[in-house]
């Protein structure tokens, strides 16, 4: 069973029981999840579903009968041959996040969310999102009988509404950014007591995320990788990520994590992160009006901003961005490679590990994961604009045969 030991304030370290509560009331920082861990070992967890609940003992469900499951996790982590060979890698994986059930890594928050809305007695769910997590939070609603309400605005690409749709979802499409969907479902949130898993269910939502680093230290037989690409939108996953493999360190599961580079990966047009890193500040200018086809990193105000800051210092990283072309052609040289594809926002990641292998700031011989967090199938639209469109031919045998090499 696990066991939280509170819920501690990220700045002021105060502590608090472990409610249905994200803000400290003496300095309003964000409350993070800390534990009474059991005594585990790697076998712990072999020989479970393959699912991200196999970590159960480390996430924050006291128990098993409030788990929303719809069988996300255990993702492939893909030794990325091909494309190490055209960036000059010899041990560059791929962890591929975008074959979860709604075809995101946010089904890994979602359903952690959305299990401990069950486990607090709430009667509804809901998100601000970008796009994925409206799918994810409707999906995993769905399974748990919730009904669920997603704040998005009303540009996001049509494929993750038509998917939010078609679970049930109550879609309220707002005229402006991420950032104004984001206000109105916080208020939304706390004045009706409604579950808003990415704000008011917060704490217990991004815990979801550290499962990316479980997942990558097991497949990875138990090793520490060098460099750690991850794409950067509100910076809650890579936070999350440098939490879980802190956690299984503190476990004796890994040795000193330490040496791990964290690199930071954003799109040209919504960069906050990167602009502040470049020049070397702590604060995160927002971007008022994100230009970017990587819809779903798209968050100008990101609310872990700061603290992805903190994490690439303690982990001697980077930050970089990518321009939209970058980002496109990333997308193909990932797909002719190594037949994933992906949405924009691993394109970014890809693009940005590509420039990090020429600016040598990641050896050959490192070993380094590169997050894919979404489908490709997802965001179609702006990748046809660069792709050659098939011709109709008559269906004349010799005529085609004449055209195929």
């Amino acid at each position: 069973m696990t066991t939280i030991k509170s819920l501690q304030c990220r700045e002021c370290k105060k502590e608090y029981a472990p409610t249905f509560k994200y803000i400290c009331d003496e300095c309003f920082g964000p409350l993070d999840v800390h534990y009474d861990f059991p005594s585990v070992n790697k076998n712990t967890f072999a020989n479970r579903e393959h699912t991200y609940w196999r970590y159960f003992e480390l996430l924050p469900i006291a128990e098993k009968s409030n788990i929303v499951s719809i069988g996300a996790g255990m993702t492939p982590l893909i030794k990325a041959e091909k494309l190490g060979e055209a960036l000059g890698l010899n041990n560059l994986y791929i962890k591929n996040d975008s074959v979860n059930p709604t075809f995101s890594f946010k089904d890994r928050p979602a359903g952690i969310a959305v299990s401990k809305a069950k486990e607090f007695g709430l009667t509804a769910v809901g998100c601000a999102s970008t796009g994925n997590l409206a799918s994810a939070t409707a999906a995993h609603a769905a399974k748990g009988g919730f009904p669920c309400y997603v704040f998005a605005p009303s540009d996001i690409e049509h494929a993750k509404i038509t998917q939010a749709l078609a679970y049930g979802a109550n879609f309220i499409a707002v005229d402006g950014t991420y950032d104004d969907a984001n206000r109105i479902a916080a208020q939304i949130g706390d004045s009706k007591g409604i579950g808003i898993v990415n704000i008011n269910m917060r704490s217990y939502y991004v815990e979801g995320s550290k499962t990316l680093a479980f997942e990558v230290a097991e497949q990875l037989n138990w090793q520490v990788p060098d460099n750690l690409v991850i794409p950067v939108g509100s910076g809650a996953m890579l936070n999350a990520i440098c939490k879980g493999f802190e956690e299984l360190e503190s476990l004796s599961l890994l040795g000193k994590v330490s040496n791990m580079h964290m690199i930071a990966a954003q799109p040209r047009g919504c960069a906050p992160i990167v602009d502040a890193f470049k020049k070397n500040s702590s604060d995160v200018i927002p971007v008022e009006n994100p230009d970017t086809i990587a819809k779903s990193l798209a968050i100008g105000d990101p609310g872990d901003g700061r603290y992805v800051l903190k994490r690439l210092k303690q982990y001697n990283g980077y930050a970089e961005d990518s321009s939209n072309r970058e980002i496109l052609e990333a997308i193909l040289l990932l797909a002719r490679t190594e037949g994933i594809f992906t949405e924009p926002a691993g394109g970014v990641a890809v693009a940005v590990l590509k420039k990090m292998v020429e600016e040598r700031k990641i050896d050959k011989d490192d070993s380094t994961v590169c997050y894919v967090t979404g489908n490709g199938l997802k965001a179609t639209e702006v990748l046809m604009e660069i792709l050659s469109k098939p011709e109709t031919m008559q269906a004349d045998i010799a005529k085609i045969s004449a055209m195929v090499r």
